[in-house]
């Protein structure tokens, strides 16, 4: 069923797109068939909530890095930095710690208090999600303590060191890293704005968080002849919220990464209307394809408003409208916009990533000798 659907083959696609090429010779330990296999019994078995499942697959993956970890036995502990992401990171850490590591875990998203934003637009908007959100006090548990142990708690934006700070994170103990964005097959120059609509492109979860809701209120405030949106990403709205969108609004449910491409080369905006993110990447992927962007204060500081988009408040679909309305009413200041975004990514490159990077290894590590794992 899997091979007659495409989804066996959509699999296989991602798979393939996951491995850098500069990592050829890199030292690499794969889990690959037993995360499969996870993957496997976790639909074959009774249904968890998506957040007890994430704990479960971050456990295990912890496990499975300590228990590799464990047969290095040449590594210098004491001159090593064991890096890892939220929910995977705490036994492997703990263990790294034990033998002298200094460790660092990237905190994605915003935890706790994201959560809270979402349920209160879950009471704001009753009957738009689809599902109800489930986070239960394990899951939280271990993050905290994951922040504990952690020698350095490493984030995206300031929205998030914001939130982690009210979560009891000291700020001394968090370092800022954006996220970064390279791409050598992008077309430089940018294709003049085609006839007739101005097209806007939304690209992500469909959800509460990302602030679909506030997109359509927006829409119905804007004359349809002149906007059509195109909302790209996995649907997570009640149905009758898409069926009974405005005429001008086409949703296209989870895209693969080659139609991504099609998608940012077809629009003229890309909007952002987010409650809460820990960086949003797709920032820098619509820059980098020369869209302005559209968005809130907050995600990753990405945006310089007025310059190659617009930074509005969230939760303000009239704001959200005028943005739109300006870029419409305004082409000569749509495609300086548009220029400006293409310049605005060189601030996110490798280079920038490498930097941030090498100052966290100075604060942990001064002396020069460092492995990084």
């Amino acid at each position: 069923m899997l091979h007659r659907s495409g989804r066996l083959e959509a699999v296989f696609k991602r798979l393939l797109t996951r491995q850098h090429e500069d990592l050829s010779d890199a030292e690499v330990y794969g889990f690959n068939i037993s995360a499969l296999l996870a993957g496997l019994c976790g639909k074959l078995g009774a249904r968890r909530d998506p957040y007890s499942e994430f704990l479960k697959i971050g456990s295990r993956f912890g496990r499975q890095t300590r228990s590799a970890m464990a047969k290095r036995r040449e590594q210098d502990w004491k001159n090593t930095i064991f890096f890892g992401y939220d929910t995977g990171f705490l036994e492997a850490a703990a263990w790294a710690k034990d033998q002298g590591a200094a460790t660092v875990v990237c905190q994605m998203d915003p935890s706790q208090v994201e959560i809270e934003m979402v349920r209160e637009e879950e009471r704001l908007w009753p009957g738009w999600a689809k599902a109800p959100l489930r986070v239960p006090e394990e899951y939280l548990a271990w993050r905290k303590a994951e922040w504990a142990l952690a020698d350095v708690v490493m984030v995206n934006s300031k929205w998030t060191l914001d939130a982690l700070v009210k979560l009891g994170v000291p700020s001394e103990k968090i370092a800022i890293v954006p996220l970064a964005y390279e791409s050598e097959e992008i077309d430089l120059a940018s294709p003049p704005r085609a006839e007739g609509p101005l097209r806007v492109l939304y690209l992500g979860q469909v959800n509460l968080r990302k602030g679909i809701q506030y997109l359509l209120e927006a829409v119905r405030k804007l004359d349809k002849k002149h906007f059509h949106f195109d909302i790209a990403g996995p649907i997570a709205i009640a149905d009758e919220h898409v069926v009974t969108a405005p005429s001008n609004v086409t949703f296209h449910g989870a895209v693969t990464r080659d139609r991504v491409r099609e998608f940012y080369r077809e629009a003229d905006v890309f909007v952002l209307p987010t409650i809460s993110d820990g960086f949003a990447l797709t920032q820098l992927e619509a820059m980098a394809h020369g869209l302005p962007v559209i968005t809130t204060p907050n995600c990753g500081e990405v945006v310089r408003d007025g310059i190659d988009g617009f930074i509005v408040p969230a939760r303000d679909s009239t704001a959200l409208a005028k943005a739109l309305e300006s870029l419409d009413d305004d082409p000569e200041r749509l495609e300086a916009m548009r220029e400006a975004a293409r310049q605005n990514i060189s601030r996110f490159g490798l280079d920038a990533l490498d930097q941030n990077l090498r100052a966290i290894e100075q604060r942990l590590r001064p002396s020069p000798k460092v492995d990084l794992i």
